[in-house]
């Protein structure tokens, strides 16, 4: 054969798409169920949704009909935008009410009023920051199995030592070098969560989950090491992000982000990026390390926060003063203007000595208690191992 008539015949070598109805009805079956247990509202429930004017409304409608299939109306709260940083005021009687929120407002993780309301009087609570397209239900990461979600996050939770303090350790081929100081309580805070149980629906008195089950609880949180604004974490060291939130492409050059006392104190590179992230970064803090742990989550998907493909990290930021290029990128971007997520593919991750994450591969997906779920469901290399770009 020719090279020409190789070239006529390019792509013959990989099976055609799966284009029959059957099927796509089967996948539909099994997203839906997902979606049913995520979401677990019951009669008597009070359901709140804090929604915004660019959600899909087909989105609303599934949710306010699971609700309704259980007796229960959904109270809907539009507004202009998802980057509340805390609930208003005037909200905050409504929420009140609510045994279950659903929610696509920033604040709705990191604002003392709500950490209350679901620590305090046990609601329940599913951030759909993931799920603001209804046909997101047609894709691999939703129907992938939400107990699998939760097994391979209850083998990751195994790798962090209990009982003393450790390090966790960050480190790349490009020469990334970060040290997270972390303490005995700051690791039994983390595993008490229900996400690093392993619990991904929002069945438990005071639950925080997301959907579509893609982002897992994050390897380091600030709100669960210290609820002292002024507290500093022992983070020191460099980062070397191979891209970020509302950047169009990844980054040509090695861009090195310091870290000292727990703050960036220094951006260093030439190219437009790295000016860009020099006015940006200077005085912010991590604010959470975020994981994926649904390997059908899109590897290189970053927008609106991620990857959530597991191995893939995103270092989340708190800028020390709003974003003038975020605003005028992303002027409705779900996120507010002072937070930026930086993301590497190809992070070794170690607490203390015992590694989580390996070159960008999420250890805990080759687990035996992993592979043996995952064969209940299908072929485990292709669940676990077969990553859509």
């Amino acid at each position: 054969m020719t090279d020409n008539e190789i070239m006529k015949s390019h792509g013959r070598a990989m099976p055609a798409a799966d284009r029959l109805e059957t099927i796509a009805i089967e996948n539909r079956m099994q997203a839906f169920e997902n979606f049913r247990r995520v979401f677990d509202i019951r009669p008597g429930d009070r359901l709140v949704m804090l929604t915004d004017r660019k959600l899909d409304p087909r989105v609303t409608a599934a949710v306010s009909g699971l609700a309704r299939a259980q007796g229960v109306d959904a109270q809907v709260l539009m507004s202009h935008t998802t980057q509340h940083t805390e609930v208003p005021d005037e909200v905050k009687p409504l929420l009140e009410t609510a045994t279950f929120v659903v929610s696509t407002w920033f604040c709705s993780v990191i604002d003392p009023f709500c950490i209350g309301l679901r620590r305090d009087r046990g609601q329940r609570w599913v951030k759909i920051t993931y799920f603001r397209d209804y046909d997101l239900l047609e894709t691999p990461q939703a129907r992938f199995p939400v107990d699998l979600v939760g097994e391979i996050i209850r083998a990751t939770a195994t790798r962090f030592p209990d009982g003393r303090d450790f390090d966790l350790k960050f480190s790349c081929p490009g020469g990334s070098d970060l040290s997270v100081g972390t303490r005995a309580d700051m690791t039994a805070a983390m595993k008490a969560t229900n996400r690093w149980r392993g619990q991904m629906t929002a069945s438990e008195p005071g639950a925080y989950v997301h959907y579509l089950p893609t982002h897992g609880p994050n390897l380091y949180e600030r709100p669960l090491a210290t609820q002292d604004p002024d507290e500093v974490m022992d983070i020191n060291g460099v980062i070397y992000p191979q891209w970020a939130v509302g950047f169009p492409e990844p980054f040509a050059e090695p861009i090195a982000v310091h870290f000292a006392d727990d703050r960036i104190t220094e951006v260093v590179g030439e190219s437009e990026p790295a000016q860009i992230l020099r006015d940006m970064l200077p005085g912010a803090r991590l604010i959470e390390l975020g994981c994926g742990f649904n390997p059908k989550a899109p590897r290189h998907t970053l927008y609106p926060a991620g990857s959530n493909s597991p191995g893939v990290l995103h270092f989340g930021v708190d800028l020390a003063k709003p974003s003038n290029y975020i605003r005028r990128v992303m002027p409705e971007w779900e996120e507010p203007p002072v937070h930026m997520d930086l993301v590497n593919f190809n992070m070794t991750v170690t607490a203390d000595t015992t590694p989580i994450i390996t070159d960008g591969f999420l250890e805990a997906l080759r687990d035996e208690p992993v592979i043996a779920m995952a064969q209940g469901f299908g072929d485990p290399v292709d669940l676990l191992e077969s990553w859509p770009d």
